[in-house]
């Protein structure tokens, strides 16, 4: 402000001897001179002022802009570090299984083979983006359930159930798994007599509803539970859940004695 005086100070004289070279044969009285005087310094501070706003206006929207794109870029570079490692998460435990068939010499290891290969697919070339189509990630999530099943026979009651329409509508990537890998890791268990999962999708125009039940050893306490259904995958998918639908999606989990059940709600606009 203070340079901003100091320039119109120094203008008004310049603006003022132009003046009086323009209208010399028109000024009577030297009054009007000193009026203009005034006039001048108040158009030059006037006209510094204006400039001075416009050029701080502009580098700030500029500024903001470079953050806003730094901040995305951060985002996604976050969101691929968080997804590289839910992939081998999810396939060191599908390895583990199909090791354990391979071991049986189990008819059910080509099919298994076969399956994993579809979802390895699914997860190296069509994983890359921020959404994906919903079809294909209920079809990536029916791949894990099918193998689920081969690998457990008839020995647990595992359910799979989706109500609405999924056609054109999107969703980011691999949200889903680690609730239903975590239902498996602690649902489908040897300890447990009658184990179940079951998962309810329900799909609308305007969010996508999960809700995953699974049995749970009731010998478990509370703490150990919680602890035990933690992990690098649940962890890694809450913290994606926030950066890609901030304020867009709520997680309720209900811990029973015999059961645990997570509800998932994602808003798609």
């Amino acid at each position: 402000m203070l340079s901003l005086i100091g320039m119109a100070f120094l203008l008004s004289p310049i603006l003022t001897s132009a003046y009086l070279l323009i209208y010399r044969n028109f000024l009577n009285e030297i009054s009007t001179t000193l009026e203009f005087k005034n006039t001048a310094f108040i158009i030059c501070l006037f006209v510094g002022l204006a400039s001075m706003l416009f050029k701080v206006t502009k580098d700030w929207l500029i500024l903001q802009q470079e953050r806003k794109d730094l901040e995305s870029k951060r985002l996604q570079s976050e969101l691929k570090f968080l997804k590289s490692q839910i992939d081998p998460h999810f396939f060191f435990n599908t390895l583990n299984n199909l090791y354990a068939l391979t071991l049986k010499k189990s008819d059910l290891a080509p099919e298994i083979v076969l399956r994993l290969s579809e979802m390895m697919r699914y997860m190296l070339y069509e994983c890359n983006e921020l959404k994906v189509p919903l079809v294909k990630e209920i079809n990536y999530l029916k791949n894990y359930i099918e193998l689920e099943k081969l690998r457990q026979g008839n020995n647990f009651k595992i359910n799979f159930n989706v109500e609405g329409d999924a056609k054109e509508k999107m969703i980011a990537p691999l949200v889903f798994i680690p609730f239903l890998e975590n239902s498996f890791k602690h649902g489908v268990n040897n300890q447990i007599k009658s184990g179940f999962v079951n998962v309810e999708m329900q799909l609308t125009d305007v969010d996508v509803k999960m809700e995953i039940e699974n049995s749970k050893i009731t010998t478990l306490n509370d703490k150990n539970q919680t602890k035990k259904s933690g992990g690098i995958g649940l962890t890694n998918v809450k913290r994606r859940l926030k950066l890609i639908y901030p304020k867009k999606h709520s997680i309720d989990i209900i811990d029973k004695s015999n059961s645990f059940k997570v509800r998932l709600d994602i808003k798609l606009t």
